[in-house]
């Protein structure tokens, strides 16, 4: 016989709800809602055993990502390694110390529990977190600038990137003045030279993450930049921590940006790092004092479970070598041709579909010319939106009438999950 659940796991299975109280919840639910359409003038007959059923399911909800796509930001961007996920368990427990000093009993501040472990991994005099990397920019920009004062942006970089996020917007709401320098396609560090007064705040720089500008054009790195004198803003984006992993080398580092004395650097914590949301900010002592300090710094702090996430996340990076094998995002771009070949056999073999070549992509607006080829499944493109309304659902992509389940995105588990979901299907 198998072992009773110890006490804990006994007290949370009494607390469920009973299936006649659960079962008449969502029916007085489905009916109120059902009665509303009739009144409207609803002529349709719907299932509402199945839209009573579709009430019960959790949202959001687990998919399997076969798209390709490593960081994708419909699906939720970078899942969480293992040690993540459990310091989120352990936050989400109970109460936790996230703004008490154990040590004096007094107010701690929230930003204590990274900012020591982003100062070790990244080089820099002081950090902070926040609630994104859109948040990050605003607070920087609004602390270091704010009303008065000008913010220089070359015009190469005023740029949108997902969800209408504009670079001039933003410094508008930091309430500074934006001052374009340069053109499009070329800014010399001349141009940022002639642009700084008695009223500049500080240059920004923006990684255009999600396109690139290629042919007759320069841009000034953050060495000259940051030589100037006047407070540098870097917005890096992705927040490249693995400098060691090649295929990464064209996305900005940030312990490069630190080292050229930026004074903030700002990039996501939900993307090429590897963690959950977040926007992280590393830089100089007195830059950082002053964003904690800023009236929007409460605005847009960050919660305790992604503190929690984002601590085990920069723990990892304490080892390289771990952290490419326990963070998702860098195990699945650095994973080798034959783990791939044997993955996609398997998919395959279980769910009847081809191996076909196919290419995947990194996302998130990370290096968005970059191909990573590798093997995907072909299967029947009519069986998409079953996929999509199974449990847990399946996500893949459509190329040439077909669709392809890519294998880079699923893991071993995953691949198994999805080859049966298939055979549901069929």
């Amino acid at each position: 016989m198998p072992e009773p659940p110890p006490p804990p796991v006994r007290e949370r299975l009494r607390a469920l709800p009973s299936v006649d109280r659960l079962a008449t919840s969502v029916a007085r639910a489905e009916l109120a809602d059902r009665r509303a359409e009739v009144l409207a003038g609803a002529a349709d007959d719907p299932d509402l055993v199945s839209r009573a059923r579709e009430r019960l399911r959790p949202s959001p909800r687990r998919v399997l990502n076969a798209t390709g796509v490593v960081v994708h930001t419909n699906l939720g961007r970078a899942p969480l390694a293992p040690s993540a996920r459990a310091a989120v368990a352990a936050a989400a427990e109970g109460y936790s110390n996230l703004e008490l000093d154990l040590a004096t009993g007094e107010r701690g501040s929230r930003h204590d529990h990274v900012e020591a472990l982003l100062r070790e991994v990244t080089g820099a005099e002081a950090a902070m977190a926040v609630n994104n990397c859109a948040a990050a920019v605003l607070l920087a920009a609004a602390a270091l600038a704010g009303p008065g004062r000008e913010v220089v942006v070359s015009r190469g970089q005023l740029i949108e990137i997902g969800g209408g996020f504009r670079i001039p917007e933003v410094v508008a709401q930091a309430g500074a003045r934006l001052v374009e320098v340069g053109t499009t396609n070329r800014t010399r560090l001349a141009d940022y030279g002639a642009a700084l007064g008695e009223h500049t705040g500080a240059i920004l720089r923006a990684h255009p993450s999600n396109f690139r500008t290629l042919g007759f054009t320069e841009e000034v790195e953050i060495e000259a930049l940051c030589s100037l004198g006047a407070p540098v803003i870097d917005d890096v984006g992705s927040g490249v921590l693995a400098d060691d992993l090649e295929l990464l080398a064209d996305e900005p580092a940030v312990r490069r940006s630190v080292l050229a004395g930026a004074a903030i650097v700002c990039f996501s914590g939900d993307k090429l790092l590897g963690g959950p949301q977040a926007g992280v900010m590393v830089g100089t002592r007195d830059a950082v004092q002053a964003c904690r300090r800023h009236p929007l710094a409460r605005a847009v702090r960050i919660d305790k479970l992604s503190l929690a996430a984002l601590n085990a996340t920069l723990a990892l990076y304490r080892d390289p070598e771990l952290a490419r094998a326990e963070l998702p995002v860098l195990a699945m771009l650095d994973v080798t041709p034959d783990v791939l070949e044997a993955r996609a056999r398997r998919l395959a073999d279980g769910c009847g579909g081809e191996v076909v070549a196919s290419t995947a992509k990194v996302g998130g607006g990370a290096l968005p010319l970059l191909e990573l080829p590798g093997p995907a499944v072909a299967i029947d493109v009519a069986l998409a939106e079953a996929l999509r309304a199974g449990d847990p659902p399946v996500i893949g992509r459509i190329s040439d009438g077909r669709l392809l389940l890519d294998v880079r995105t699923l893991t071993d588990d995953e691949a198994d999950l999805a080859a049966a979901a298939v055979r549901a299907v069929r």
